[in-house]
Formats: C-alpha cells, structure tokens, sequence
C-alpha cells in the first residue's frame, strides 16, 4: 500500500505522517507542493498539519492553490483516500472536498494539549478500527480550528452518519462539538486533532495507531 505525504512551505508535521503511515506498513512517498502529479500507484494521499505559507492570507488557502493542489482534487474525484490533519483539514476545506470552514478558536487563544474525543461513526476506512463510541485521546495544536457550518450543512452530516469523531470538552467552538468530517463517499477525512502523534509510546499514548493500521490494511487487501 503506497502513501502519498504532501509537503508545503511550512509544513511541521509531514514526517511525522509519514512516519505513522510507515509504522502501520505502507510504502511512503514524499510530494513537494510544486509536483503536479501524484505518484503512480498511489492508495492514500496525506495533507499534514503545519502552517502552509505561514497562513498569510487564510488557513490553507495559498496550499489548496499550489501546483498538486488540482492533482489532490483529482484523485479524490477519481475516488481516492485523502486525509487531512489541522492545516491539512483546512487545505481540505478549501479544496472544496469537505464541507465547512475553520475559523478562528472561540476566545481567541492557540490550543495545544491532549484532547479527549469520541469516535462519532466507525462507517469509513479511517475509523473502522475502533469501537463504536470509543473515546480516544490525539494531541490538539491549533489557533484556528473552529469548525464552522451552517444548520443544514449539519443536519446533511448529522443524517449521512458523516462525522467521524466529536470533542469531550470542546477546545475551540466548533459547531456540535465536530472534530473530523467525511467526504459523501467516506473516502476523504479531514480532522484538527493529530493521530499521527500518538502511534507508539515514546510519543505517550497509542490511540492513532489504530487509524492508519485499518486504513492501510484495508487498502493493502483491495
């Protein structure tokens, strides 16, 4: 199974999902953001968290512009997996392959700890490793992961069982305390918390691991 990791400028978080799509048995491939094509034989594409050109104009806007940025898209619309974590979910947002936006943290203030969720769906590839309401713990860091949508946005995420994980305690605002989304087809999840820095224990804590192992699994048996 081969694994594509998108690298921006400002990109802090690439080699450590890298390292975690590594760790659960994937063929890692590293992509500069002036690439125009992904990889052949690509299963998953991964857009890390970071700062991508220093969030100068708006989260993820510049990024979700960049030369791969279409090549992004059209993997996603050929049906292929994307994931994308905090700067990443916002890139994807801005792609347009994710409903909603992420705005500003309620208060105002940069949030960075340990933060409880809740498997909200375990209906995707990205989840079906987890129980059904198991709660988990991933590392937060982020001054603009509001999630924000509109009442019948929600009510679409609500009845298409789309959101795959909720805050315990929300950190930041984000409306029905929403973590992560899925794509209509399940095959494209964006998130602010970060699995990819919990997936062995000299990192303190495992709960991420379970995420890229189902996912690469999954993929390797297709």
């Amino acid at each position: 199974m081969k694994a594509a990791v998108i690298t921006f400028p400002g990109s802090n978080c690439d080699r450590d999902l890298a390292d975690a799509f590594a760790k659960a048995g994937a063929e890692v491939v590293r992509v500069w953001h002036k690439d125009t094509e992904i990889p052949a034989g690509t299963d998953v594409i991964g857009v890390p968290g970071g700062f991508s050109f220093g969030d100068y104009l708006r989260c993820g806007a510049i990024a979700s512009r960049s030369p791969i940025g279409q090549a992004v898209v059209d993997f996603a619309g050929r049906g292929g997996h994307v994931i994308g974590i905090c700067n990443g979910f916002q890139v994807l947002t801005e792609m347009g392959l994710l409903p909603g936006a992420l705005m500003r943290n309620a208060g105002l203030k940069f949030r960075c700890r340990a933060q409880r969720l809740r498997v909200a769906t375990t209906d995707s590839p990205f989840t079906r490793g987890y129980a059904a309401g198991a709660e988990v713990t991933y590392p937060i860091a982020h001054h603009d992961g509001n999630y924000v949508l509109d009442a019948e946005g929600l009510a679409r995420l609500e009845g298409e069982d789309r959101v795959a994980f909720r805050y315990i305690d929300n950190p930041n605002g984000s409306t029905a305390d929403i973590a992560g989304v899925l794509s209509e087809n399940r095959r494209v999840l964006g998130l602010m918390p970060h699995p990819e820095r919990v997936v062995e224990e000299a990192q303190g804590g495992t709960d991420g691991a379970a995420l890229f192992r189902a996912l690469t699994g999954m993929l390797a048996a297709v």
